[in-house]
């Protein structure tokens, strides 16, 4: 077994304490490549924020877990050696058995979220305080889900979204000893987060989504004051990637994510982690199809993918200082 201590991560304990208090949200980067996360602890070591590394069981595969391992490790000694030692928590995010939990704690996780959202309530609890009962024997925290996210990201796929339940929250996190509840108040997964039906537009066409229902956090945060609250599905889709991707040759139709200033408001409450995996992938996408657009003989993926890094660290750069407020919190 691999301690996570021994890595040089840290659990979102004090992280979530912190963020709640300072009235900011914990940045959440999914990440699956070298680039990313070189673009992720840059980024988050430049602005100071602490910073959580998101990998779903998707992108576990697809790097395997040793080098997953490998590659946390070295981000600590990276952001060591840009001259800032900032928090840093490798999570995993969407888990959905026991047994899955348990070997990304053993690999050197310090946090895992265990979803039991799709499940009927009481196996919910039971699943989830299953895996709290194991990762806190070793100090690793756990978020749970209640309420289900529509939308498609990797492994996980809902048709349809259905709000948390106020009522319920209170009784689930005392019975699963849960450190950190997910919750579904209108955000969604993907680059497609609601239908044009859905949508109002704006005068230049531009499609805008329903307001997220803070009316719904408000009375959860009432139920379980203080308690820390996770959104996911929470990319914005920025306008510009979805252009840019388009006039090199792609096709996003129907792309809408969450306004920024939805997702500022709702860091300044008791949401202290926000998820953000769609817009690094738009951002990277956008960057390599300009390239390859513009300089059509080029094939060293150094001269693709070293752009493509640029792009996504600007993007979370921007984030952590003018959408979650974590800049200057490391």
């Amino acid at each position: 077994m691999t301690n996570y201590k021994d890595l040089g991560l840290v659990n979102t304990r004090d992280m979530f304490a912190k963020a709640i208090k300072g009235g900011y949200a914990i940045p959440a980067y999914n990440f699956n490549n070298l680039e990313q996360l070189q673009a992720i602890i840059q980024a988050c070591v430049e602005t100071k924020s602490p910073v959580i590394l998101q990998v779903s069981s998707g992108a576990r595969k697809y790097a395997n877990a040793n080098l997953l391992r490998n590659m946390a490790r070295g981000a600590v000694e990276y952001a060591h050696e840009l001259g800032f030692d900032i928090p840093i928590t490798l999570h995993l995010d969407h888990g959905d058995t026991f047994e899955l939990c348990k070997d990304c704690i053993e690999s050197g996780f310090s946090s895992v979220m265990i979803d039991g959202s799709h499940l009927p309530y009481e196996e919910n609890v039971a699943l989830t305080k299953k895996v709290c009962e194991y990762a806190h024997k070793h100090d690793v925290t756990v978020e749970g889900e209640l309420g289900i996210l529509a939308g498609v990201e990797d492994d996980v796929s809902h048709e349809v979204s259905h709000y948390t339940m106020p009522e319920e929250v209170e009784d689930f996190v005392k019975k699963t000893g849960v450190d950190s509840l997910a919750i579904s108040i209108g955000t969604s997964h993907g680059r497609t987060k609601f239908t044009p039906e859905q949508c109002t537009k704006n005068a230049d066409g531009v499609l805008i989504p329903p307001p997220l229902r803070f009316d719904i956090l408000e009375e959860i945060e009432k139920r379980i004051p203080g308690f820390p609250i996770v959104l996911h599905g929470s990319s914005s889709v920025p306008i510009k990637y979805v252009n840019m991707i388009e006039q090199y040759g792609g096709s996003l139709p129907n792309s809408v994510g969450i306004p920024e200033e939805q997702l500022r408001k709702a860091a300044k409450s008791a949401v202290c982690k926000i998820n953000i995996d769609s817009d690094g992938r738009l951002a990277m996408t956008a960057a390599i199809r300009k390239v390859l657009a513009e300089q059509p003989e080029e094939f060293d993926p150094r001269k693709y993918l070293g752009p493509a890094r640029e792009e996504l660290k600007e993007l979370y750069s921007h984030k952590n200082k003018n959408v979650l407020g974590s800049a200057n919190q490391a």
